[in-house]
């Protein structure tokens, strides 16, 4: 299914130094809020305390969390633990309140807001330093997967294309991370898979539009390297439409109907396939156009021997 009828002929590298310039300075307020004000971790990463009660009949998730967060436990977590009569709770540790009465608290509390029984299953308490191995693990498996992602665009294609792959990757992240941290939104590990899954999917669109430049390159007699980058981005405009308005449509059910649990993941894919499709096309395309990449770089090398066999009657 083709999105327009006519190939659109639309000047994209045009606004390449607009385009830049405009994420370079979305990059530094997002670098400035990740450093300055730093990620709003959850208990994956700070460790805390975790308790699953059960209760007599169905428990309210809803009411649940509004009874904590009335009672100054807003950033609890709560959800489901195997059946909708088993609740697992999880906050963050407190300063000044040590885990045992942190603990005693909330099950006070679940016990004088509930019309049911509520029963106290088990007390976990999560260490900071599984928080810390955790978060220098997510942080190594990012760059292990940018580091594999450079081998292979370099392999594949040009090693300006690599590099621009890879510069437009780091921008996703980046932005990405930094919404979360401007907005203080909780960044957990489900949002760290959403940030890993928002690399390969950038990294897909961007091979997408490459393949097509290497084409390009090989049969354009005519025309600048910016006008094949041009052509090339107009040829795979529908599909990278069709791609991302598909996405974003799950992405969007997922975020309204999947629960408070999974509003992070959503909300970090969302942000990641907007802006994995804009740096395709600026980031990417730009960076590749602006460290010189020519049409004798991407042209297949000539075979031994195939000069003088040309010249044979």
């Amino acid at each position: 299914m083709q999105l327009f009828s006519k190939l659109p002929t639309i000047q994209f590298m045009k606004l390449k130094k607009k385009a830049l310039i405009i994420s370079g300075v979305l990059l530094v307020i997002c670098l400035t809020a990740i450093v300055g004000r730093g990620l709003n971790l959850g208990i994956d990463f700070t460790g805390g305390t975790l308790i699953e009660v059960g209760y007599q009949s169905s428990a309210d998730l809803n009411k649940v969390r509004s009874e904590l967060g009335a009672n100054g436990f807003g950033d609890a977590v709560v959800q489901h633990f195997g059946t909708v009569k088993d609740v697992l709770v999880r906050i963050a540790p407190r300063e000044g309140i040590s885990n045992v009465e942190l603990s005693t608290q909330m099950l006070s509390i679940l016990k004088n807001t509930s019309d049911d029984p509520v029963e106290m299953r088990r007390i976990e308490f999560v260490g900071p330093q599984i928080g810390d191995e955790l978060v220098e693990k997510g942080g190594m498996a990012m760059l292990i997967a940018l580091g594999c992602i450079l081998i292979y665009v370099a392999l594949r294609f040009e090693k300006r294309f690599a590099l621009g792959s890879v510069a437009a990757l780091v921008h996703d992240v980046i932005f990405t991370i930094g919404i979360f941290a401007l907005f203080q939104l909780e960044f957990d590990l489900t949002v760290l898979a959403a940030v890993l899954a928002v690399i390969g999917y950038s990294l897909n669109d961007t091979i997408v539009v490459f393949d097509r430049v290497r084409e390009n390159f090989r049969i354009m007699r005519k025309g600048t390297p910016e006008d094949v980058m041009n052509n090339s981005i107009n040829q795979t405009l529908s599909r990278t439409l069709m791609t991302s308005l598909t996405t974003l449509l799950v992405l969007l059910a997922l975020f309204v109907f999947g629960g408070e649990l999974i509003h992070g993941f959503a909300t970090a894919l969302i942000i990641g396939v907007i802006v994995g499709t804009y740096s395709s096309i600026y980031i990417a395309s730009s960076s590749a156009l602006m460290l010189g990449v020519t049409k004798q770089d991407l042209m297949p090398p000539e075979k031994e021997g195939a000069e003088q066999e040309t010249s044979l009657p």
